[in-house]
């Protein structure tokens, strides 16, 4: 993949290291403000897609609202909370954990998988990051008549609607199919139709009220912790900005948008997470999010501040290598 330099880490007044990737901008009239490496190459969106498999479930009959439409679009922390949810998201479809074939792990929060361990529980699907989607899934299934057994087969409608769905929302054919870290079927798509796709969603509120994409705008922004959960980036910046959607995925993949259809996507060409909250932090300013009506600009700041630690305290910090921030020196606090 061709890639550019993204995010430099920074300890004492030396560079460190870095860390290259593609980055797209995109305005509300969906130009392109910024660019960064190559947004046109396919690339896996991993957990990003969830916003849009959403609306693919909302389309073919899923009946969820609130929270815990915001599951069905989330990568959670398997708090309580979360995992809650996704047993009320089965029940309601007549279904129990049983149904769900993602595969299991112990929650990704480590106080939340202290506490499941000391339940005397081990890895399971209920508590995997992505059970909310599955569980959406299974309800899916069952809205439709579609058989459950069989949801994750590529050739199951459920999966067909899905890749339907992503082609339509990028603007571009949903290839490269695989299989997803949690056993989902998985398409390919590039950085720019990610992030035109966010753009369609985050402002269907206004241009599109009731709509698939507006419920799902709706839900994640007014339920972030749901999406993601305690101390996660997506649900700091998604709390800061009203209307903001923002999702995480595998691989240094991140995408957001704006109310106004200003919306951006990137991928880490090394997969780190490390350099994500620092980026995304620097692509929501150039995308417009200090400007955003109701936009807490410290707590933006807050949510994209990622510290590189010497003895345990600040000696530097991941500072971004583009936008207004570029080339910033991080002092002997870490504040870039």
């Amino acid at each position: 993949m061709p890639a550019a330099l993204l995010a430099q880490v920074v300890r004492g007044d030396l560079v460190e290291s870095e860390h290259v990737g593609s980055l797209v901008v995109l305005g509300p009239d969906g130009a392109a403000r910024l660019t960064v490496g190559d947004p046109d190459q396919p690339i896996y969106g991993r957990s990003s897609l969830k916003p849009l498999q959403a609306v693919a479930m909302l389309r073919n009959g899923l009946d969820l609202h609130g929270a815990h439409l915001a599951l069905a679009a989330a990568s959670h922390n398997g708090e309580p909370a979360h995992v809650a949810g996704v047993r009320e998201i089965l029940a309601g479809a007549g279904l129990d954990e049983s149904a769900l074939q993602n595969t299991p792990t112990l929650p990704l929060d480590a106080a939340a998988a202290l506490e499941w361990q000391r339940s005397g529980r081990g890895p399971e699907s209920v508590a995997q990051n992505c059970s909310g989607k599955h569980a959406a899934m299974l309800a899916t299934c069952v809205a439709a008549g579609w058989d459950t057994a069989s949801y994750l087969d590529p050739q199951h409608p459920l999966q067909q609607a899905v890749r339907q769905t992503l082609a339509e929302l990028t603007g571009e054919p949903a290839s490269h199919p695989t299989v997803d870290g949690c056993g989902a079927p998985l398409f390919a798509t590039t950085l720019r139709g990610l992030a035109r796709a966010f753009a369609v969603i985050a402002r269907a509120p206004h241009a599109a009220p009731g709509s698939a994409e507006a419920r799902v705008a709706q839900a994640m922004s007014a339920h972030p912790w749901h999406v993601a959960g305690t101390g996660r980036d997506a649900t700091e910046v998604m709390l800061a900005v009203p209307g903001l959607i923002a999702k995480d995925g595998a691989e240094g993949v991140y995408a957001a948008a704006l109310p106004d259809g200003g919306a951006l996507a990137f991928k880490v060409a090394d997969g780190s997470a490390r350099p994500r909250p620092v980026i995304l932090r620097e692509a929501l300013r150039v995308a417009g999010a200090d400007q955003a009506p109701g936009a807490d600009v410290g707590a933006l700041d807050r949510a994209g501040r990622v510290d590189v630690l010497g003895h345990g305290r600040p000696v530097g910090a991941v500072i971004a290598a583009f936008g207004a921030t570029a080339g910033a020196a991080a002092d002997d606090t870490g504040r870039a």
